[in-house]
């Protein structure tokens, strides 16, 4: 089934190309046809790649890996700052510093010192210093907020780089080609996709077609995390009836056997020594003496009888 409908991306304008002489060489197969001297997207490949990507987001985020929206355009850069802070994850939307990923320690100490700002900011701490240093700790917090705000979820390397316009953001395409680190991109008829690992045909200067693609990541990302959390669930629930399990058969195998003394009362072990110490009456033989006595008897009272 398809992720997005046909209806749904001719509406949005996912379709529309640039200009025919902007074509590029690499892009042709991605291509339908030609109208008015733009190039129309083939939108059954574009489904396809779609479909393709969500599913790889998904499973990336449910490993437990992290996704990086990357979209600094004018178009792009409302969408991706929404969309990431829904889904819970770092973006880029101003402008890509070079060495966001290949010198990730350094871009990594300013988002701390950032943070750090900031909350010194919330502890009313710059109410107390001269309004000249505070202005300027101000403007340095709005300053490195458009640079580095939105990298704050991101501790680490990311797993997967989420790109819209592959020609704007071809330094953070060349960082993750560098470090290995898979690339997923909104491709237009204009752009070189031999950089991109997975690539989604689509119009990059449409607002709403970056927000269909850009919403369906999003869903795939808050999917994975549904997943991931379903499974760290069952995992802890399993594991603690492992060790329910384990206790109880430890608590069985530790317990000690216990004796005739322990099992039985103080009363019930005396009467059972009582029957030990004394000898048990020959009542069968003694029943066998009498009858033989009483027939013995019998016979000479007969004897008796026939004589006389």
């Amino acid at each position: 089934m398809a992720l997005v409908s046909m209806k749904t991306m001719l509406e949005c304008g996912v379709h529309f190309g640039h200009r025919t002489r902007k074509l590029h060489p690499k892009m042709r197969p991605y291509v339908f046809t030609e109208r008015n001297g733009i190039h129309i997207l083939n939108l059954q490949i574009t489904q396809k790649a779609l479909r393709q990507a969500y599913d790889l987001v998904r499973k990336t985020v449910a490993d437990g890996g992290m996704v990086l929206f990357v979209g600094t355009k004018r178009q792009a850069q409302e969408t991706i700052a929404k969309e990431a802070e829904r889904c819970g994850m770092p973006y880029v939307n101003y402008r890509w510093l070079g060495g966001t990923l290949t010198n990730w320690r350094t871009i990594g100490q300013r988002v701390r010192y950032l943070e750090e700002l900031e909350r010194r900011r919330d502890a009313g701490e710059f109410d107390r210093l001269p309004k000249k240093e505070a202005l300027r700790y101000h403007r340095q917090i709005e300053r490195l907020r458009q640079r580095v705000g939105g990298l704050g979820a991101m501790k680490g390397l990311p797993s997967l780089v989420f790109v819209v316009d592959v020609c704007r953001e071809e330094t953070a395409i060349k960082e993750a080609n560098r470090l290995e680190i898979p690339v997923v991109a909104v491709v237009d008829s204009n752009c070189d996709p031999s950089r991109v690992d997975y690539v989604i045909p689509s119009n990059d200067d449409a607002i709403r077609a970056i927000k269909l693609i850009v919403g369906k990541i999003a869903d795939a990302v808050l999917e994975g995390k549904a997943i991931r959390e379903k499974e760290q669930a069952e995992a802890e629930e399993a594991q603690a009836q492992t060790a329910a399990q384990a206790i109880a058969q430890a608590t069985i195998e530790g317990q000690p056997e216990l004796s005739d003394d322990e099992l039985l009362g103080a009363s019930t072990l005396e009467k059972l020594q009582q029957m030990e110490g004394e000898e048990v009456p020959a009542v069968a033989d003694e029943t066998v003496e009498e009858n033989e006595a009483a027939e013995a008897s019998a016979e000479e009272t007969l004897a008796e009888d026939e004589s006389e």
